[in-house]
């Protein structure tokens, strides 16, 4: 069984789909990432862990495990979480609070859970309007037939090899997907399981909620 740890960021706070995985006992344990702290607060949660400088929040958390750093650093909140949740024993994270707000930070986080998800952490973002999973090659991922909107897929890394997307309503089969392409924008689900694979590179899925 995996070990599955929510990170909360201080970014756009889907606390709907939050609460109801926490809810339901999908975390083994959940880090607030500097603001995060705040969103988490606001739905009645105390963090097992708070980690960051805390310049976004504005006051270091009282009253759960605190692991601070200067604002003076090499990595940023987030890369700080992801490797303490790594060396906590977490096999998968479910990240809030990384999409949205500025677009830099988006952009790094990204960046981010490609990298871990390709040091062999099972990754997913959640927004307010779509999930990402991040899947690294060779792998698949598998979706049912209750799935409905659109699915766009990214390649993360310069190229990723062996593009398959079956089940959706236009298919891919064995194609090469660039970091420099639109292609992979705008699939739909229609009604049957979909399947999307690769042979090797770094793939972002971007799922409905």
């Amino acid at each position: 069984m995996m070990t599955t740890y929510a990170l909360v960021g201080a970014s756009e706070f889907n606390s709907e789909q939050f609460s109801a995985r926490n809810g339901a006992g999908a975390f083994d344990a959940v880090i607030a990432v500097d603001g995060g702290f705040a969103s988490l607060a606001a739905v009645g949660c105390a963090p097992d862990l708070a980690i960051g400088d805390f310049d976004s929040l504005g006051y270091v958390p009282e009253g759960v495990e605190v692991l601070a750093f200067p604002p003076e650093k090499d990595a940023s909140d987030m890369e700080l979480a992801l490797g303490e949740a790594v060396a906590r024993g977490a096999d998968a994270v479910e990240v809030y609070g990384a999409l949205g707000g500025r677009l830099d930070h988006t952009l790094a986080n990204l960046q981010l859970l490609a990298s871990f998800a390709e040091h062999g952490l099972t990754v997913t973002a959640v927004g307010e309007r779509e999930r990402i999973a991040f899947l690294v090659g060779p792998g698949e991922l598998r979706l049912d037939a209750a799935g409905a909107g659109i699915v766009s897929v990214f390649s993360l890394t310069d190229v990723s090899t062996g593009v398959v997307e079956e089940g959706l309503k236009y298919g891919l089969d064995g194609v090469a997907l660039t970091n420099r392409t639109s292609w992979g924008l705008s699939n739909e689900f229609i009604g049957t399981p979909a399947r999307i694979a690769l042979e090797s590179g770094t793939l972002a899925v971007f799922l409905p909620l």
